[in-house]
């Protein structure tokens, strides 16, 4: 990719283009300049930039000074060099430019979080409540007034929110509408027609609008991908009352035909099981959800806040408690028997344990690494490693803000046009 902007480079210098070609290919480099910014392990000079990119010294500092110019590129302290020559200033994404907002919708919390273009957390927030009986219009009208709230801080940072992002635990189609979350009870939720008049989330930036509305375990997955350098493929699952998974394959998210992939919770553990929410039966939500484990752990009825569940979880288990520990190992081995078989199917070598299960892996991990070992053909010579999500909890508004700011670093012509 890089020696075809070079040549086009060139072809430019010796045949000038047209209006519309010329666009074309400094929208390709300021991508190009600010894409090895991004990815850089320490902050690269212009020349470096020129070296690494095949562009010449001066299309790299034109591309620069736009990219400060639209506060997406700063210049860095100088690192102090031996010998003579004044030392090469490094260049690194600004803090103080564009952010993404993301937010999330689940069964019993909402979410919003701001993520600068650097990869920051500058704002985070979560509102509690059981959302289950409020309907979509009310949830989606407190999830704008979080959003409000996120965009006056980051306003008052110095940021400029470039859109937003919403992850909701369910099916959604490539319009934003949500077909189906079967443990809120929404069906066919037109959510951006519900969120009209509710700035910053019906705004447009570039002629887009400023909201994506995703499944929450895909943004997760993105979340953990770009968060710290995790392995090319991995199954990311989410743990809260429901379960979802995000699939991330050579590093890329797994959407399947329809953007669909991933409903790992309504897998069935047992064909002939309790009945599902979905409208089947012996899900594996019903044996390793987070009210599922709670329930057999016999803490149903007690006086545990949805956010300190976990937690509680993890403290009863350490202390040996009979019932808890029993409770996580048949959800570890249910979790284990379900993975078995995405494992079978995808040739994975990674599950991430995201949500409310990070904080469990102790027990969650054995009974599931012997499911896997049992049922998994490869396993005698390719191991499953399971793993805590860097992100826990936080990882779908995360995610999701951050999905915002890479669609910037990856054309940032569109951000320029504001200036």
């Amino acid at each position: 990719m890089t020696v075809v902007w070079q040549c086009q480079e060139v072809n430019q210098t010796a045949a000038p283009a047209g209006a519309a070609r010329q666009g074309s290919l400094r929208e390709l480099n300021l991508a190009l300049v600010l894409g090895r910014i991004a990815a850089a392990d320490r902050p690269p000079s212009r020349a470096a930039l020129a070296a690494e990119t095949g562009l010449t010294r001066a299309t790299v500092s034109a591309v620069v000074e736009d990219l400060v110019a639209g506060r997406l590129v700063t210049e860095a302290a100088p690192t102090p060099r031996a010998g003579a020559g004044r030392p090469a200033r490094g260049l690194v994404l600004a803090g103080d430019g564009p952010a993404g907002l993301g937010l999330e919708i689940n069964v019993d919390y909402l979410a919003a979080c701001v993520v600068d273009l650097a990869g920051e957390v500058r704002h985070h927030t979560v509102h509690r409540a059981d959302l289950r009986p409020v309907a979509p219009a009310d949830a989606l009208g407190r999830l704008a007034r979080l959003a409000a709230q996120a965009r006056a801080h980051a306003e008052a940072q110095g940021l400029s929110l470039a859109g937003a992002a919403l992850g909701v635990p369910g099916l959604v189609d490539d319009t934003g509408q949500v077909r189906l979350a079967p443990n809120l009870g929404w069906r066919d939720v037109p959510v951006p027609e519900l969120l009209a008049g509710h700035p910053p989330l019906t705004e447009t930036v570039d002629g887009v609008p400023a909201l994506v509305v995703d499944n929450e375990a895909n943004l997760a997955a993105l979340g953990e991908l770009h968060a710290g350098g995790g392995p090319g493929s991995f199954l990311h699952i989410s743990g809260e009352v429901g379960i979802g998974a995000g699939i991330v394959l050579d590093g890329a998210l797994f959407r399947g035909t329809r953007g669909w992939s991933g409903e790992i919770g309504h897998i069935p553990v047992r064909p002939d099981g309790p009945p599902c929410r979905c409208g089947g039966r012996g899900c594996l939500e019903r044996y390793a959800g987070q009210e599922a484990i709670l329930s057999a752990a016999g803490l149903v009825g007690a006086e545990l806040p949805a956010d300190t569940a976990p937690n509680r979880l993890a403290e009863l288990a350490e202390a040996g408690e009979p019932a808890v520990l029993h409770a996580l190992h048949e959800a570890g081995t249910a979790i284990g028997v379900t993975v078995a078989s995405v494992v079978n199917l995808l040739d994975l070598d990674t599950v991430v344990l995201g949500g409310g299960y990070a904080p469990l892996i102790p027990w969650l991990r054995p009974p599931m690494l012997a499911e896997i070992e049992r049922r998994v053909l490869t396993a005698a010579w390719s191991p499953v490693t399971v793993r805590p999500a860097a992100l826990g909890a936080t990882a779908a508004a995360v995610g999701a803000a951050g999905s915002v700011v890479r669609r910037i670093i990856a054309r940032p012509a569109g951000w320029l046009t504001r200036f």
